[in-house]
């Protein structure tokens, strides 16, 4: 099928699910709802595409309708880029929920964090109160922040990167497997 086709398939669905009749209109209505990953590849969006890996589930919220699944490009076709900054953040969490299960060493750089990122952990209350952080996860938001902009990474300190590996073993990755672990096709066999 055409790319032109899978986009008129997409705007006629998201359309006919819609309050208006406006594309421009239209994308203003709906927000991310769930996400889920599909490690097979085999779904299909709404638009027709098959090989989807990321299965979005998409609200709208004047009239409650639900769209399932739907892709991330086809998301991005929406043109908000508040909708793109989540569909980033989402397909991090699960980057970074793997490289944990792969036993990878996971290092505060871009290939696994990134601001928005830890922007998110931090509204979620990820980073929990303990002795470590003066009771206060704040803090540990604004230690891995600084440690994340940091532009010559070898000036961490390896107490600092003692740290930084806490935090993530013991507060970001509990908060993965909580919140994505049930989201990931071959779990739900």
């Amino acid at each position: 099928m055409e790319k032109k086709s899978y986009y008129q398939n997409l705007i006629k669905s998201v359309i006919e699910a819609s309050e208006s009749d406006i594309w421009e209109e239209v994308v203003q209505e709906w927000e991310i709802f769930d996400c889920e990953e599909d490690d097979t590849c085999s779904s299909e969006c709404i638009c027709k595409h098959e090989g989807l890996k990321y299965l979005y589930t998409i609200r709208n919220d004047n009239n409650g309708n639900i769209l399932f699944p739907i892709g991330s490009s086809c998301i991005k076709k929406f043109g908000r880029e508040k909708l793109n900054e989540e569909i980033s953040i989402m397909e991090q969490m699960f980057s970074l929920l793997h490289a944990v299960e792969r036993h990878e060493r996971i290092e505060l750089n871009t290939k696994y964090f990134s601001k928005k990122l830890l922007e998110k952990l931090y509204t979620e209350d990820v980073f929990i109160p303990n002795k470590y952080n003066n009771y206060d996860g704040q803090n540990d938001y604004e230690f891995l922040l600084k440690m994340f902009r940091k532009t010559n990474k070898s000036d961490i300190t390896e107490a600092q990167h003692r740290k930084i590996r806490a935090i993530i073993m013991n507060s970001i990755l509990p908060y993965l497997n909580r919140k994505l672990k049930h989201k990931k096709s071959r779990d739900k066999i």
